[in-house]
């Protein structure tokens, strides 16, 4: 028997974080073949007078939001992070009781004042503002001199615990730099070492030249299914040429930013037919002061929903005790993912309705 693998189970192993995946295709070669549960969505108005991140209504904590027309960001009302804490350490025994205080401010990025809208029904032009947000917050947080990390973030849908459904995103910038964006600073910075050249150069040079795991191209991004992915659909966008941070854009690289944005995920909403939940996030260089030059900025997507728009991959057991696992390789995902439409389902079914 010869080895394949596409049926046969198998580790990957991520450069990025220095960590592995199993791989088990056996188990689940053509996961959209099983039954697909279309769920009926809520239809919310273009403005809720309850919602606390809608322009004009006033938030729990008293403030009210102005009556913005494209992007709003503000101080979070519930921030996980505080600016005025005091200093504080402990480390007792042999290192064995390890604390610090943690200074940081978190923010609320409303990506539009329509609250029945996503980022995938989002004309680009709009998206790019929130691309242009995000340099804007990216480069006054990591300005102040005790941050040393700025996680831009989104959390879409109830299933990632977002308690909103208002378009919006946050962003945390702290003293400390994250376990993840740590991880990769390393390994990155190995590589460039070594090489001379990012690793995600080399990665999507060789990505784009098998296309298998491409799932959307432009001019300037592409996005994919990494060849290590974790979750059934994780996807990544990657800017092909080399920039540590997303202040080092263009403005036409900043266009082709929130096309792909777009177009990705319209097609993930594309695959049940339904808003495709995910949490989602940029990582980049530290604000550190230091340049930086091994990073390659990338964002990422981890989207839950496995074999339908009600079943979704429970990271338990294995995954919690051993490493992570999945079942469908990254190539049977990207090649689902590409498939799909880079008309949004409701549009369509809006024109087939006209039709009638």
């Amino acid at each position: 028997m010869k080895f394949n693998f596409e049926d046969h189970p198998h580790r990957r192993y991520n450069p990025l974080t220095g960590e592995w995946i199993q791989v088990s295709p056996h188990r689940a070669k053509r996961p959209w073949q099983g039954q697909v549960e279309k769920i009926e969505e809520e239809k919310r108005p273009e403005h809720d007078p309850s919602c606390y991140l809608c322009a004009g209504n006033t938030r729990i904590g008293g403030e009210v939001n102005p009556q913005y027309t494209d992007t709003f960001s503000f101080q979070n009302d519930f921030a996980a992070l505080l600016e005025e804490i005091p200093s504080g350490e402990v480390n007792d025994h042999n290192g064995l009781f390890r604390a610090k205080s943690e200074r940081g401010l978190c923010k609320v990025i409303c990506f539009s004042p329509r609250h029945d809208l996503t980022i995938p029904e989002m004309e680009v032009a709009g998206i790019r503002k929130v691309v242009d947000l995000w340099c804007k917050e990216y480069t006054e947080l990591g300005s102040r001199d005790y941050i040393n990390y700025v996680q831009v973030f989104e959390n879409k849908g109830s299933v990632m615990g977002c308690s909103n459904p208002h378009p919006h995103g946050q962003i945390w910038a702290q003293e400390s730099v994250p376990l993840e964006p740590a991880k990769k600073t390393e390994n990155q910075k190995n590589y460039f070492d070594a090489n001379g050249r990012t690793l995600l150069s080399d990665y999507i040079k060789q990505e784009i030249e098998q296309g298998t795991r491409v799932v959307y191209e432009n001019e300037h991004f592409v996005a994919l299914v990494p060849y290590w992915a974790v979750w059934p659909f994780e996807t990544m966008i990657v800017p092909k040429r080399a920039v540590s941070r997303i202040t080092d854009l263009t403005d036409e690289e900043k266009d082709a930013y929130a096309d792909a944005y777009k177009h990705l995920t319209v097609k993930y909403d594309n695959i049940f037919e339904v808003s495709f939940p995910y949490s989602a996030g940029i990582h980049q260089a530290p604000t550190d002061g230091e340049d930086h030059p091994e990073w390659h900025l990338h964002m990422c997507f981890y989207p839950p929903l496995l074999r339908s728009a009600s079943v979704k991959k429970f990271m338990v057991g294995y995954e919690m005790l051993a490493n992570a696992q999945r079942d469908i390789t990254a190539e049977t995902a990207a090649a689902r993912i590409r498939e799909q439409s880079l008309v949004h389902y409701k549009q369509r079914e809006l024109a087939e309705d006209n039709n009638r």
